[in-house]
């Protein structure tokens, strides 16, 4: 049995030219993002209160002086109430 190496070297080098051809197409390639107008309307329609901005202002002053208390059989009562369906 003769094993010709030069031809699978050049089947190497063909497969290697290939993948860089593959490379090059994804790098020139951008992405782009689209936003359609009903999530354009949804985003608009998302500002937050005043007042509830303002309740959020409290509690990260709150977290950031270490004062924050958190009730936790509050969270044990809403998380029961959300998993028992």
């Amino acid at each position: 049995m003769k094993i010709n190496p030069a031809h699978s070297i050049q089947q190497y080098r063909k497969s290697q030219e290939a993948q860089q051809k593959v490379d090059q197409n994804k790098i020139n390639q951008s992405d782009k993002v689209q936003i359609s107008e009903a999530a354009k309307k949804m985003a608009e329609g998302s500002e937050i209160s005043p007042e509830r901005q303002e309740h959020v202002n409290q509690v990260k002053q709150q977290i950031e002086n270490g004062t924050y208390k958190i009730n936790h059989q509050e969270i044990a009562k809403k998380l029961y109430e959300f998993w028992d369906l």
